[in-house]
């Protein structure tokens, strides 16, 4: 490919990611060239100006290629500047949920380090697996929680800081539109970065669809709920305090498990068993499987995929279905804290259904609900780390260490019976 072809194809690409092509049908090639460009934005600049310094060199210059070259390079650098405001835009929403003084709760005020642009973490961005080694991060792979055979295995997340006992839990779950994905291919830098803190992290595979329809997937989330509340003390965990997360159709079944504690439709055989979660952070979740907002996205969702594919059954035949699986619909004032993230470029899902469910959220939940909607972000930002999602890795990681400590000091500001202990103020 030639010198204009090639910028040709990079200013494409650039533009698309700066505003994705609109439409139903564009939405799935818009994301895969907008995720990749936007998030590799500072690899895709310097592989233009490197290549445009070389065509200068040569003695045929094409006016026509250097000058997309620095279209290019002027809206690649866009993408990078508004990647790294991802940072405040994250903070102002843990400010607005959590309260200007939220950062009293955290163990240490981030630094400005802490806080700045990660550029050596993110040169390579594919070297993270060999990161997480140097970090002394241990990885106790398939192990079994439900009898599905690799569908039903799990992996935990230590290191070498990980109490012997007590630890907080954040069970992580795939998307791939609950037909497809692999615990070992998504939320590897969250994990990753709180297991280095101490943290006791387990990523789970679950029944896919068409092969098993819904909601088997579901079913597999309360599962291995069930399962870290029995076994995690095993590996230094602390059973009652469980956080969940995931992107996505992962984000969706985060946020369904979060809504539906105990709920015995999605608990068969195991009805008695805690599912119940202290905390929900769902990336660019499905909150909307019925349509019950009205948006066109999310009608056609349902009719031209979520029917056919993953429930195998038609709206009209089975609304309760649908609406059983929305977490939209479930929504209830004993709901735990929430953090949700959405990009406001998101092709896949509309961002719309985000902002329906936190207003559903804040309107009936008595728990605290921290919403970030993301400028420029594309759907599966956080696959790989990138300026936008290690500023969210971080963020994620102030919101949970800001619930854990609360949530022990409430713990043990309340006696066994949930009222409160007069001796906790002697400590």
């Amino acid at each position: 490919m030639g010198f204009v072809r090639r910028q040709l194809v990079t200013a494409a690409l650039t533009a698309n990611a700066i505003r994705p092509l609109p439409g139903s049908r564009a939405g799935i090639p818009a994301f895969f060239a907008g995720w990749l460009t936007g998030e590799l934005a500072p690899q895709v600049l310097g592989l233009t100006v490197a290549d445009a310094a070389a065509h200068a060199r040569g003695s045929r210059r094409d006016r026509r290629g250097l000058a997309l070259a620095g279209l290019s390079a002027a809206g690649l650098a866009y993408l990078i500047r508004q990647s790294r405001r991802a940072v405040d835009d994250a903070e102002d929403a843990l400010v607005e949920g959590l309260g200007v003084d939220y950062v009293e709760q955290l163990d240490a005020k981030p630094t400005p380090a802490e806080l700045a642009t990660p550029w050596r973490r993110i040169a390579n961005p594919f070297a993270f697996r060999r990161a997480a080694r140097r970090a002394g991060i241990e990885v106790h792979r398939d192990i079994p929680y439900a009898p599905y055979g690799r569908r039903g295995l799990l992996d935990v997340y230590t290191s070498e800081v990980t109490p012997a006992a007590g630890a907080p839990v954040l069970l992580q779950v795939h998307g791939g539109a609950w037909t497809i994905g692999d615990k070992e291919q998504q939320g590897l830098p969250l994990m990753q970065h709180l297991a280095a803190k101490g943290w006791v992290c387990v990523a789970i595979n679950y029944r896919l669809a068409p092969r098993d329809p819904w909601p088997a997937q579901i079913v597999d989330v309360k599962a291995a709920i069930a399962w870290i509340k029995e076994h995690i003390a095993d590996f230094g965990g602390d059973p009652s305090y469980v956080a969940i997360t995931g992107g996505s159709a992962g984000g969706h079944l985060a946020a369904l498990a979060a809504v539906t504690p105990n709920a015995p439709e999605f608990q068969p055989g195991f009805e008695t068993a805690d599912t119940s979660v202290q905390a929900a952070v769902p990336y660019y979740g499905v909150y909307d499987w019925a349509g019950a907002t009205g948006l066109r996205s999310a009608e056609l969702m349902r009719d031209t995929f979520l029917a056919p594919r993953v429930v195998r059954r038609r709206f009209r035949d089975a609304p309760e279905v649908f609406e059983q699986a929305s977490p939209l619909l479930r929504v209830s004032p004993d709901d735990p804290d929430f953090f949700v993230i959405h990009g406001s470029r998101d092709t896949l899902v509309d961002p719309a259904q985000a902002r329906s469910f936190v207003e559903a959220l804040r309107a009936t939940s008595k728990r605290t609900v921290v919403y970030a909607e993301l400028p420029g972000a594309q759907h599966a930002f956080d696959i790989f780390p990138s300026i936008r999602s290690q500023h969210l890795v971080r963020a994620t990681d102030r919101f949970l260490t800001w619930h854990w400590n609360v949530w022990r000091r409430e713990q043990l500001s309340t006696g066994p019976d949930g009222s409160l202990d007069p001796s906790a103020d002697a400590t």
